[in-house]
C-alpha cells in the first residue's frame, strides 16, 4: 500500500496564522493553524487520496492492517501551549478504569484518561528556531533567576517556598510548590511575579544568564494574566532548538511548546494532565500524582546519522521511531520498515516508491506506506515515522 493522505489544519487558539501555510506554499487562511494530524487517530483521522476520501482508520481496517501505534503531526505555535504532562501506560490504564467505573463520559471536559495508553512524544524543529519549556531546572538555578527579579513580597515568598524542609528532598519541594500555586493558595505570588517580569527588558542581552527566560516568561504573563501556570513555567527549563534538533517528553515530564514550526510524533493517545496556561480543566491532585519533579537539563535529542543522509531520532519507545531523510537527485534512499509507516515531505520535491508504486510529495503532504521497505528520492527532505522497537 502506498496512498497519499491529507487532513485539515486544527484551529487551536495558540496556532500560527502563517507557518503551516508557508511550509505548504499557499496563502494563509487568516485563522490560526495549529496542527495537521497524519494518522488514523479517531479524533481526526487523515483522509486517503485514492478517490474515496475515506478516513485512514477505515481504509486500514478494510485492508486488514492494524491501527497505527503512533500519530504524526505538523505543529505550528505562535503562543504557549498549556503546560502538560502525560501518564505512563500503567497510570493511564488505572486512570481510565477509574473514570470508566465512575461513569464520566469520554468527551467530558473534566475527563483526564480517554484511553489506556501512554503518550511519550518527540518534536523536531522545522523552523530556524523552536522554543519550548521542558522539565524542571535545578532549584539553585531558579533561585538565581528569582534573585534578578527584585524584592517583591510574592517573589521572595516563592524563593523561600522552594527551599526544601528538613523532611524533604528537592523533588518533594518542587512538587509541594507546584501544588501550592496551582491550588490557588498563592495569588500574590502570581501577581508579584508578573509585575516583576513586566519591568524587565523585552530582549535578552548577550551574556545574561536568564535573559531569554525572562523574555519568554514576560510573554506568558501578558498572554495568560492571573494564570498560576506562570509560576510553574518559571520553574521549567527553556530550550531553543535549531532546525533539525529535537526534544523528547517521556511520561511525567512537564512541557509547554512556546513558538515555532515542528514535526511531532507521539504514541496514539489523548491522555493529558494540564498544569496551567489554559482555560481547560486542571486536576491538581492527579497532576501531582503522575508528574515527575526530578530536576535536571531538558531532554534534548541529537539526531544520529544512521546511513548517508538518514538521521535517526531513536528514543527507545516501542510505539514509534522517527527518521529524517535528506535526498538528492543523485541517489535513492531505501529504509526498511517494521510496520506501517507515514512519509511526510518538508522540503523540495520528494518521490516515494514501495512495492512497485510511485508517488510524488511536496512540502506539507504525506503518504501512508505498508510494505517491507520504502525508497525515497527526489531532492529535499522527508520524515519517516514507523513503529518502534520492542
Amino acid at each position: 500500500m502506498l496512498i497519499p493522505i491529507s487532513n485539515i489544519a486544527r484551529d487551536y487558539a495558540w496556532g500560527s496564522t502563517t507557518l503551516i501555510a508557508e511550509l505548504q506554499g499557499r496563502e494563509p487562511s487568516g485563522a490560526p493553524e495549529a496542527e495537521i494530524w497524519f494518522g488514523d487517530h479517531p479524533g481526526s483521522p487523515s483522509r486517503v487520496g485514492d478517490g474515496t476520501e475515506r478516513p485512514l482508520n477505515l481504509a486500514l481496517a478494510e485492508a486488514g492492517i492494524a491501527p497505527l501505534p503512533y500519530l504524526l503531526k505538523i505543529l505550528a505555535a505562535a503562543t504557549s501551549l498549556s503546560i502538560q504532562a502525560h501518564p505512563s501506560r500503567q497510570q493511564a490504564a488505572a486512570g481510565y478504569a477509574r473514570e470508566e467505573a465512575a461513569g464520566i463520559p469520554r468527551d467530558a471536559a473534566d475527563r483526564l484518561y480517554r484511553d489506556e495508553n501512554h503518550k511519550p512524544e518527540i518534536i523536531v524543529a522545522l523552523s530556524e528556531t523552536f522554543r519550548a519549556l521542558v522539565g524542571l531546572r535545578p532549584v539553585a538555578e531558579t533561585q538565581r533567576l528569582l534573585d534578578g527579579l527584585g524584592e517583591r513580597e510574592g517573589v521572595r515568598a516563592l524563593s523561600a517556598a522552594l527551599e526544601p524542609t528538613a523532611a524533604e528532598d528537592e523533588p518533594a519541594a518542587l512538587r509541594r510548590v507546584i501544588g501550592w500555586v496551582l491550588s490557588g493558595e498563592a495569588p500574590e505570588v502570581v501577581t508579584d511575579l508578573a509585575e516583576a517580569l513586566a519591568e524587565t527588558d523585552d530582549f535578552a542581552a548577550e551574556g545574561d544568564e536568564f535573559g531569554a527566560e525572562r523574555v519568554v516568561l514576560r510573554e506568558i504573563a501578558r498572554e495568560f494574566p492571573g494564570d498560576a501556570g506562570l509560576v510553574v513555567a518559571t520553574l521549567m527549563n527553556l530550550v531553543e532548538l535549531r532546525r533539525g534538533e529535537a526534544l523528547f517528553a517521556p511520561a511525567g515530564v512537564l512541557h509547554a511548546y512556546q513558538d515555532g514550526l515542528g514535526v511531532e510524533l507521539m504514541a496514539a493517545s489523548d491522555n493529558v494532565l494540564r498544569g496551567g496556561l489554559t482555560p481547560k480543566h486542571v486536576d491538581v491532585p492527579e497532576l501531582l500524582r503522575i508528574v515527575s519533579t526530578e530536576s535536571g537539563p531538558a531532554p534534548v535529542v541529537e539526531p544520529l546519522e544512521v546511513a548517508h543522509g538518514v538521521f535517526g531520532y531513536d528514543v527507545g519507545v516501542s510505539d514509534f521511531r522517527l527518521a529524517r531523510v535528506e535526498t538528492t537527485f543523485e541517489a535513492v534512499t531505501e529504509i526498511a520498515l517494521a510496520g506501517t509507516a507515514i512519509v511526510l515531505a518538508t522540503v523540495g520535491d520528494i518521490v516515494v516508491e514501495a512495492d512497485g508504486e510511485r508517488l510524488e510529495l511536496v512540502p506539507g503532504t504525506a503518504a501512508v506506506v505498508s510494505a517491507a521497505s520504502v525508497a525515497i528520492g527526489g531532492a529535499g527532505e522527508a520524515f519517516v515515522a514507523q513503529p518502534g522497537r520492542d
